[in-house]
Formats: structure tokens, C-alpha cells, sequence
């Protein structure tokens, strides 16, 4: 027998949400205990800086030029390698998805894709190596959820944020009592949002195993991500107007674009509106008429969301302690990539690798019979190494098509793996044909990013900080002269770091 797991992820959250890790406002005494009793890795970043790719890098412990997804709207091939199917070949592991899975487009009105049909034909699967399948968004109209709220709380589904506009665009309504953009007052009842019905159909399907099964199950949060519209009776947690604006928020237009006047043109571009390149970000939201009782408000919708998550594991928790699995249940928590969430002045995500969106909350709490020390980790380690992980706890060799390795658990032991680097990337052509692409390297206190040659970029550009003097990244020092051998030093290093490329490409298929 080998040990049973539950993988625990959200959608964009940030690192300093949790308070084990740094966070002040969102009451995560739960997720806080992991870390407390496990290794908290201080140092974690993800390999692209959205869902689709980071997923698909979580699943196949592949980096996303591997495995080829390398934006969102193109889809995983069917046949691309799985750890849940990995667990289930050759150690007999159950195996199950319950939340969000992502690894194919939303956006399917012919209903193309297995994740996006299975719900509408009755199945829970298999599929990709999981046994079973339970699929939600962060809206209450497709998969799983769906259906599930259309039998217990059908007067409830058009209470959610509409995150599409008639016309297919990312929605960029208001409200709340700022007019924030996607902020929503959400009548549904705590009980039927989908933070919980992810933790009820876990527990569900735990509750079906046998005591003696080993089972890998990854149970995936819909949030943090926008749109902010948690359930408006639990909107009392938090009140916007009590907290402060986040340090990396510049405080006024003129010191943000002092900031983004030392940024590679597309930052720019993003906060006035004058093109938008960003794939998530509503067309019509200009950051720049953002206020800050704006960012505050968003700030406590996440703050709110981030507090059901935490009181959402609880529940399972409880389920595995009540069925004797605490001793032999490893859980690891993470997420898929950050959220700007007022940081530059900007909210949402895209072509950016700052640590507002690279950096992630990680943790590993393994099980009590592995008698491993609670430790901190701040050797940099990713999404990468979640799979070997995985292998390593169900007594399974790593196989020869995983990228990464076991996550070291001390750092003596990352000293001995000689982890003193993490990478992370980024391609993305948006709907008016441009094209960012991203290579960066995070080594020893530097953040580097080479941009490749597009059709706006010449491929000379770059950004360069030094986190111990500049914590928000607000200095770029690419163009800094005295920093010149440094920049040297670090492209050698990620020209060096650059995983296989997957050929041919994959094709782009859908926008989200």
C-alpha cells in the first residue's frame, strides 16, 4: 500500500493570502495549520501565470513548452501523459477531480470537449487517469455544478456574476458599493456556492471508498479568481472600507506610471487602455479609472473567498480524520498562479512575471506515519515537481516523461538537489493577432525575463529586479549599466534552463 493523497488547489490566489504566510486580513487557521505542521515551500512559482498551461503542468509534470499548452483555449491532447493515470496503472490507486479541471476551453457552445459534454450525457468519466470527475466553474451555468444546481437551487443560478457578455467578451460590469469591476452582490446561499459543493462531492466520494483503498484525489477551488461575488451573506466577514491598500499598489496615476514607464510598453498599454492584451482582462476595464476604494473592495471579496476556502477544507479534514486516514493521508495545497489584486495599479493576470503572479502558496503536510519534520522550505521549487511528488508518496518510480522532481523536505535536502532556480513562461497572441512571449528565471534573490521577438517586441527587451532591494519590482534594471554583468550572468543561465519544445504546436482553438 502507499499513502493516500488529497491535492488541494485554487485559482488565483496569492501567495500572501494565507496567513502562515505573511497574510492579515482572510482567517485561514486551517490552511495555517498545514504549514505549521508540514513544509511551507517560501519560494514556489508557478510555470505560467495562467490556468490552462499551469494546470496542464500540474497534471502531466511537463513544463508548458513540453507539453504544449501554451495559452489558454488549447486544449491537453487527449493522449498526453497523466499522474492520476500514472497512480491508477501502476500502484491501483482510486482516483478523482472534483472542482475545476481546465485542462480543456470553456468556451464550447458545440460541446466538444469530453470535460465541457460529460455532465450534459450523464458521465463522471474516466477521463485523463481520473476515475471520476465532478467538474465546476466559478459560474453556476456549465458542468457539473450545473446540473447539481438546477436540481436543489435552480431559483439560485442567476444570482452569479455573468463573466461572458452577449457578445462572448469578458464581462466588465461593476458593483458591489464601488462599481469595482466584476464585483457582484450574489444571492445564493452559502450552502450551494461552489466552494462548498466542491468540499460536499469530495467528502462524497471519499465516502464511497473502502478504508484499505489508496486514492489520489485532487479537490479544486474555482476560487479566488474573479469574478468577487461570494455569497452576499457572508460579505459581513470583511469590510472594504477597514483595510489598507496592498504596498505594491503605487497609491496615485502619476506614481504608478512612473513605475510603468520603466516597464516593457505592453504594461503600459494594459493600464491606460490603449490595447489590451490580456486574454482574461474585460476589454472595456481601464486600470488606470480604477480607484482605490475599488481595490479595496476587490481585495475583501478575496479576502472573503479565501475564508471559505480554508473553512471548505475543514469539512474534509474532518471526513478524513473521522474514516482513520489521518495517519496515512498526505495533503498538499497550492494554486495555479496569482492575482494582481491592485498590485502596479492593475487587477487580473496576463503576460506579467512579477511576484504578484509567479509566486504561489505551497504546502505539504505529509502523513503522520512518513515521520517527516515540519520544516521551511525557501529553496525555489514549482508546479514541476507536484507530479514526482505524487509518485514518490505512492512508492512509484519517477517516470522518464516527468520534468521535475520530488519536493525537497528540508532544505538540506534541496541543497543536496542543487535547487537554486525555477522557471516560468509565457505565449499568448490575443484576439487582435498580438503576440508576448516570456521566458524568466527566478535565481538566488533575481527575477530576469527575456522577451522574444513578436510582432511588438524585438526581442531585446527585458525586465531585471533584485528582490531584496526592490520587493515590489517597481525598478526595472534591465537597462541599468551597472547591473549589465549581472543580466549576463542570468541569460546565460536561462537560455541553459529552457525545457524541450513540444512540435508541432498546438493549435489555439477558444479564448478562455
Amino acid at each position: 500500500m502507499g499513502r493516500k493523497i488529497l491535492f488541494i488547489t485554487t485559482d488565483q490566489m496569492r501567495f500572501d493570502a494565507l496567513g502562515c504566510n505573511g497574510g492579515k486580513v482572510a482567517k485561514t487557521p486551517v490552511i495555517d495549520a498545514l504549514a505549521q505542521g508540514g513544509i511551507n515551500y517560501t519560494r514556489a512559482h508557478a510555470q505560467s501565470v495562467v490556468c490552462m498551461p499551469a494546470r496542464s503542468t500540474m497534471l502531466t509534470g511537463q513544463y508548458v513548452s513540453t507539453h504544449g499548452v501554451w495559452m489558454n483555449g488549447v486544449p491537453l491532447p487527449d493522449d498526453a501523459p497523466s499522474v492520476a493515470a500514472y497512480l491508477n496503472e501502476n500502484a491501483n490507486y482510486k482516483t478523482a477531480l472534483i472542482g475545476k479541471a481546465h485542462f480543456e476551453p470553456f468556451l464550447d457552445l458545440d460541446l466538444k470537449f469530453y470535460e465541457n459534454r460529460m455532465a450534459h450525457i450523464g458521465e463522471n468519466g474516466p477521463h485523463r487517469g481520473f476515475d471520476h470527475m465532478e467538474l465546476a466553474s466559478h459560474t453556476s451555468l456549465i458542468l457539473h455544478y450545473n446540473k447539481w444546481m438546477k436540481e436543489n437551487a435552480p431559483k439560485e443560478i442567476g444570482g452569479f456574476y455573468q463573466n461572458m457578455n452577449a457578445k462572448f467578451e469578458v464581462n466588465s460590469e461593476g458593483g458591489g458599493d464601488t462599481g469595482a469591476c466584476q464585483v457582484h452582490t450574489n444571492p445564493v446561499a452559502r450552502e450551494h456556492y461552489h466552494t462548498d459543493w466542491v468540499a460536499d462531492r469530495t467528502n462524497a466520494w471519499l465516502g464511497g471508498l473502502d478504508d484499505d483503498d489508496d486514492w489520489f484525489c485532487w479537490m479544486s477551488f474555482p476560487d479566488p479568481h474573479h469574478p468577487w461575488d461570494p455569497p452576499a451573506s457572508e460579505t459581513h466577514r470583511v469590510d472594504w472600507r477597514d483595510i489598507d491598500l496592498p504596498e505594491a499598489y503605487p497609491g496615485n496615476n502619476d506614481e504608478t506610471k512612473k513605475v510603468l514607464e520603466g516597464k516593457p510598453k505592453h504594461w503600459m498599454w494594459y493600464w491606460t487602455g490603449e490595447r489590451t492584451i490580456n486574454i482574461e482582462a474585460p476589454p472595456a476595464f481601464t486600470p488606470q479609472d480604477m480607484t482605490p476604494d475599488q481595490v479595496r473592495e476587490v481585495n475583501a471579496m478575496t479576502h472573503i473567498e479565501n475564508e471559505l476556502i480554508d473553512e471548505a477544507c475543514a469539512k474534509v479534514f474532518a471526513l478524513i480524520k473521522e474514516r482513520g486516514w489521518e495517519d496515512d493521508t498526505d495533503i498538499i495545497f497550492t494554486t495555479d498562479h496569482g492575482e494582481f489584486q491592485g498590485d502596479f495599479g492593475l487587477l487580473f493576470k496576463g503576460p506579467y512575471h512579477v511576484e504578484s503572479l509567479m509566486k504561489l502558496p505551497f504546502i505539504w503536510k505529509p502523513a503522520k506515519n512518513a515521520n517527516v519534520d515540519a520544516s521551511t522550505v525557501a529553496a525555489p521549487v514549482g508546479q514541476i515537481d507536484l507530479a514526482p511528488t505524487f509518485c514518490q508518496i505512492a512508492g512509484l518510480d519517477v517516470p522518464e516523461w516527468m520534468q521535475g522532481a520530488p519536493l525537497p523536505q528540508n532544505e538540506g535536502e534541496a541543497k543536496a538537489q542543487s535547487r537554486d532556480r525555477v522557471f516560468t513562461e509565457w505565449d499568448s497572441v490575443y484576439t487582435d493577432g498580438t503576440e508576448v512571449s516570456l521566458r524568466t528565471l527566478y535565481h538566488e534573490g533575481y527575477i530576469i525575463t527575456a522577451y522574444n521577438k513578436t510582432n511588438i517586441y524585438e526581442g531585446t527587451e527585458g525586465e531585471l529586479y533584485k528582490l531584496e532591494d526592490d520587493p515590489h519590482q517597481w525598478n526595472n534594471l534591465w537597462n541599468d549599466p551597472a547591473s549589465s554583468k549581472t543580466k549576463e550572468e542570468l541569460l546565460l543561465k536561462l537560455a541553459k534552463t529552457h525545457p524541450p519544445v513540444r512540435e508541432p504546436k498546438l493549435d489555439w482553438v477558444a479564448i478562455v
